[in-house]
């Protein structure tokens, strides 16, 4: 399921909702796009193993906020990426750990996804 979400105030598209993934993942060369600062990149020692069937290392670490939703009808929390150069298709991928966090429910045979927001409503996100 691909969906579009504002990581670090900006619109990101392409961004895979990945149930067998880990981790949250953001390419590189739209890191560099979002206009935040690359000091304050957290180096990470290892690669990434079945990334893209194959050996991709990273680049590193950074925290950043992540808005799932619109307006009222959002929930903004810091989500941790890996930052990795790969040659994928994606802008970025979000794992089990933050659809968890976020309290998400995926159905991809309807290709939707929903969660609570903090009062209490339901949000869907339609792919």
């Amino acid at each position: 399921m691909v969906v579009s979400i504002i990581i670090a105030n900006f619109m990101v598209s392409k961004v895979l909702i990945d149930q067998g993934n880990s981790t949250a993942i953001l390419d590189w060369r739209t890191f560099q796009r979002l206009e935040v600062s690359s000091n304050t990149v957290h180096p990470y020692a290892g690669p990434l193993l079945g990334f893209t069937g194959k050996r991709v290392e990273t680049r590193g670490y950074m925290d950043l906020m992540t808005t799932f939703g619109q307006g009222q009808l959002s929930r903004s929390f810091i989500i941790r990426y890996l930052l990795v150069d790969a040659d994928t298709s994606y802008f970025s991928l979000i794992g089990r750990k933050t659809l968890n966090e976020l309290g998400t429910i995926v159905s991809m045979p309807h290709l939707k996804m929903e969660f609570p927001t903090l009062t209490g409503e339901i949000v869907t996100i339609k792919a």
